[in-house]
């Protein structure tokens, strides 16, 4: 009986919430997975990686990546899990407003919630940096928030991956890296003129972006040449990528486990 209410005493002093405290090392794995580095670098900051400050320019002005160290101030320190839930699959910040589509939250809907709970682990883990990141350059409308309400209406659809039963577990998963945390179709997708992606041409790539043409992710390579690729950057002719794609390699795809990498070789290969 005395172990028994011990237990319950036990049970009763730890925090509610302790079940959904993440995994940090499979944070820093799915950190790795979503490119986070490629686009939250600090300009001529050493050892700023996620501090945020780098410039995305578009047709519709400027925007500056925030910094996602767990800096209180300038960072995302003060977030709860679920702020940061709901900022990944909403595009919903903290205080209710809502995020541009530059920010991938249209892929990252489809993230699994166990997969964001150990990124936010990992990124509570890291040291915080504080950096104060400008102010989006956006000419008027675009700088009015509130119209990303009727914006999402029409293009953004919320929800997690749904499994495909009739395809094979690697084909799924590979679908689920590429179009979830990797988010590829944000850059190798062109979009129409509200600036949401144009499904009816997905990975068929982008001529303009950000002054670099992204190729279509629609090859013909066999299976061991397009994980090659990925893995180490050389193509089939003995070229190696270059510009954005070197750092994607660099900083994401290289990182993928072999078995995952050959998960999204399969899906690639089925695209049409």
């Amino acid at each position: 009986m005395r172990r028994i209410l011990f237990c319950l005493i036990i049970l009763l002093a730890l925090p509610l919430n302790a079940s959904a405290k993440g995994d940090v090392k499979k944070g820093k794995y799915i950190l790795h997975m979503g490119g986070c580095i490629s686009c939250h670098k600090t300009p001529k900051m050493k050892n700023g990686d996620l501090s945020g400050g780098h410039a995305l320019k578009s047709p519709f002005g400027i925007f500056y990546v925030p910094n996602i160290t767990p800096d209180i101030e300038t960072g995302i320190g003060g977030w709860s899990e679920e702020n940061f839930i709901s900022a990944m699959t909403k595009g919903v910040a903290p205080d209710g407003s809502h995020y541009y589509p530059a920010f991938p939250y249209t892929s990252y809907t489809k993230m699994k919630r166990e997969d964001l709970i150990d990124l936010k682990a990992y990124l509570d883990s890291i040291p915080a940096i504080k950096n104060i990141v400008p102010d989006h350059e956006l000419g008027f409308p675009f700088n009015l928030r509130i119209l990303m309400l009727g914006w999402k209406m029409m293009f953004f659809h919320e929800g997690a991956y749904t499994e495909d039963d009739s395809k094979t577990a690697s084909w799924n998963r590979g679908a689920y890296i590429v179009n979830g945390p990797s988010h590829c179709a944000e850059c190798h997708t062109p979009r129409n003129m509200f600036g949401a992606l144009d499904k009816s041409k997905m990975f068929t790539g982008n001529p303009k972006l950000d002054k670099e043409k992204v190729p279509a992710m629609l090859v013909k390579w066999k299976a061991q040449e397009l994980y090659t690729a990925l893995q180490m950057g050389m193509k089939p002719d003995g070229d190696f990528f270059g510009g954005s794609m070197g750092h994607v390699i660099g900083k994401t795809t290289s990182k993928l486990s072999p078995s995952d990498l050959a998960d999204v070789v399969d899906y690639i290969k089925e695209l049409k």
